[in-house]
């Protein structure tokens, strides 16, 4: 059954394979860029939310019946649909919500086809486990089963791609989801929702509204898994009220990353690294670098080059020629400049940017900012900032830039530059993150797991730890010939023992 077309001029809910009107509160949703109106959201009610729950869960009761290759190929035709679906209308979409630019929303929602091929392959080898057995005649093995019914809470920056992460490994886990997105994209995501139409009436619904939607769907006894990306606040929120109720969930909460320089570093290539890993999406990336740690043996030579990339970059709006856009809200841009205010009150050299564009009075921007003689009392080195500011600090050696950039409640990811083997070798092993990367940041791969340590999250996206997060296992004991086992009820005798003239086992 097909779904029919999204109207953004329409607020809605989706349950599949249908657009329903919603009738709860109205908001508008607002261009970053421009300050314009481009649409409006409204909360989904809570009798709307009630039949969304119901109805998913009863899909989901069938499709956990469907054997693992035709839900497989039921997940490669989303996929196919994806590949085949003209994205530029939820890209634009997302643009105006947003304020991405235009070539990275494209490039979101067209890569989204991965996920549920790969999970979708996954899945089909369930992994369950024989063991040696402890008892003769025996088979004893574990098997996995689906949770039933997953709660997917998302971000505004990769509100499409993110959300496939985790609803693709739910998807071939064999249960039903519920997406409730981030308010400002909202609309694009549920435009996406189109692409499901290979899947079962009511399997996938996307419902809109705050915190209070969320805190309903993790409440309620009818959904049973939880995946949220966001802040650390929110996570340690959505964590708690997960396990009240007893339910698995998947937290990645952000970071304040760490990049380090090392004086073996070839500094062309790594100050083009470093303008990318800061700066895209201006800074709105979980993963953004947002602690750098300079060896001061090329502090000066990295600090010119860096300063030269990122002069070449274009500010404006999403839709036109530019690398940044606008932050997503005023309230994102006012905490971007406090804390740049804050470094530059403590000692803080402003190296470029430091302000709001002159060419841009209107609209949430903000320059991209290098700072320089940064020290560990800053705000900006203990909070993540989440905007585009690049914060050097000058440190001896490597082993300092290994203890400073251990030295934070996050633990995301990490970035390295250098030639030398051995000191790719020693931030691998030693850096305390979930992930690290070296002469290359940012980069995922949907078979190997994302998340952080620390205050950056618990549990895994992607790869097969990804694919566990939506299931539950079972051991299974079977005894093919029935036999009465010698230890079970009563005793014999001779297994008591007897001490003034009484037995005891």
């Amino acid at each position: 059954m097909s779904t029919e077309a999204f109207d953004p001029g329409r607020p809605v809910h989706f349950l599949h394979p249908s657009y329903i009107s919603s009738g709860g509160k109205l908001m508008d949703i607002v261009n970053p860029a421009t300050l314009a109106v481009e649409g409006q959201l409204a909360d989904t009610t809570a009798d709307e939310l009630d039949a969304v729950l119901r109805r998913v869960n009863v899909a989901q009761r069938q499709w956990k019946l469907i054997d693992a290759k035709t839900r497989a190929t039921i997940l490669h035709r989303v996929a196919n649909k994806i590949e085949a679906t003209d994205m530029r209308r939820c890209a634009e979409l997302m643009v105006r919500e947003q304020g991405k630019p235009y070539p990275e929303a494209i490039g979101e929602v067209a890569n989204c086809a991965g996920a549920f091929r790969y999970f979708a392959e996954m899945a089909r080898d369930e992994a369950g486990k024989v063991a040696g057995t402890t008892q003769a005649g025996s088979f004893q093995y574990a098997r996995y089963e689906p949770v039933g019914v997953s709660v997917h809470i998302m971000p505004f920056n990769f509100p499409v791609l993110l959300m496939c992460w985790t609803v693709a490994a739910s998807l071939a886990s064999g249960n039903g989801c519920i997406i409730k997105p981030a308010l400002a994209t909202t609309l694009s995501t549920l435009k996406f929702m189109e692409v499901f139409e290979a899947l079962p009436e009511g399997l996938i619904a996307c419902v809109p509204g705050g915190a209070e939607i969320a805190q309903t769907l993790i409440a309620s006894p009818l959904t049973h898994a939880v995946a949220f990306t966001g802040s650390v606040a929110a996570g340690k929120a959505v964590a708690s009220a997960a396990a009240a109720q007893m339910k698995p969930a998947v937290i990645e909460a952000g970071g304040s990353d760490p990049m380090i320089i090392t004086k073996h570093a070839p500094i062309d290539v790594a100050a083009a690294g470093a303008v990318t890993a800061a700066f895209h999406l201006t800074g709105q990336v979980c993963t953004s670098a947002e602690r750098f740690f300079v060896v001061e043996d090329v502090h000066d030579a990295f600090v010119a080059a860096f300063k030269a990339e990122t002069l070449r970059l274009r500010i404006g709006n999403g839709l036109d020629k530019a690398e940044l856009g606008p932050l997503v809200s005023e309230a994102a841009r006012a905490k971007v400049i406090r804390l740049v205010e804050d470094a530059r009150t403590k000692g803080a050299t402003v190296v470029c940017g430091g302000k709001i564009p002159d060419d841009q009075p209107i609209g949430w921007f903000y320059e991209p900012t290098v700072l320089t003689n940064v020290t560990m009392d800053m705000a900006i080195m203990r909070e993540e900032c989440f905007g585009p500011v690049a914060p050097i600090m000058k440190v001896r050696d490597f082993e300092e830039a290994i203890e400073r950039a251990n030295d934070s409640p996050f633990g995301l990811g990490a970035s390295v530059f250098t030639t030398s083997l051995e000191e790719a070798m020693e931030a691998a092993e030693r850096l305390e993150s979930g992930m690290v990367w070296v002469n290359n940041p940012m980069i995922d791969n949907d078979a190997l797991p994302f998340g952080g340590w620390k205050s950056s999250g618990m549990g895994r996206e992607l790869s097969r730890l990804g694919l566990d997060a939506f299931r539950r296992s079972k051991m299974v004991i079977i005894d093919h010939k029935p036999v009465r086992q010698g230890w079970w009820y009563p005793y014999p005798d001779d297994w008591f023992y007897e001490t003034g003239g009484r037995k005891h086992v």
